[in-house]
């Protein structure tokens, strides 16, 4: 799992000089994390996969724009396929309203149903109080794995601890969270 450090210099390396092989390793690693995180925004699966594609053709293609003091690397190529999403939807609902009623055009995904959505408010709210209740120590890695996706390693760099006690922290952190949360469905 490469650093942030590592990811901002690939980015710099595609930006300064074209690097083919930086590229490789920053679309290898965040091709399937952007299609995820699409479609963790609602985005179908079809749909998230074509704009995580073209979300990495304009990493590419916009390299030069990457500044590793405004953001990382991440936030960076993140920005870049939520801003396709939303472009895609607005285009969608400006065909919508000119399309004649015969013609098909792609729909925008289906909000979700009242009771669906408020089922998910409750569990982020129990989640959040529950977090709440973890130690300082537990609620950062678990952050820093689970929100940010950073692998304990990096973790335990960042941190400067060792890494099985990151290890430990986020065991006890989600066996913590499991008996707060037992009345939680899955």
């Amino acid at each position: 799992m490469p650093t942030s450090e590592e990811l901002n210099g690939w980015a710099q390396a595609v930006a300064q000089s074209g690097d083919r092989q930086a590229f490789a390793a920053l679309f290898k690693h965040f091709a399937p994390r952007v299609k995820s995180y699409l479609m963790r925004l609602g985005t179908s699966e079809g749909l998230a996969e074509e704009l995580a594609q073209e979300a990495m053709v304009n990493v590419w293609r916009k390299a030069q724009s990457f500044d590793a003091g405004r953001a990382s690397a991440s936030t960076w190529i993140f920005t870049i396929a939520r801003n396709l999403r939303v472009d895609h939807f607005r285009r969608q609902g400006n065909r919508m309203a000119e399309a004649s009623d015969d013609e098909e055009i792609d729909q925008p995904d289906p909000l979700p149903q009242p009771d669906v959505l408020l089922l998910v408010r409750q569990r982020e709210s129990g989640v959040r109080e529950a977090m709440a209740q973890l130690s300082a120590e537990q609620a950062q890695v678990l952050r820093l794995s689970f929100y940010e996706d950073q692998p304990h390693a990096q973790i335990a760099r960042e941190l400067g601890i060792p890494l099985g006690t990151v290890k430990s922290r986020v065991r006890l952190a989600v066996h913590h969270l499991r008996r707060l949360l037992g009345g939680l469905e899955p």
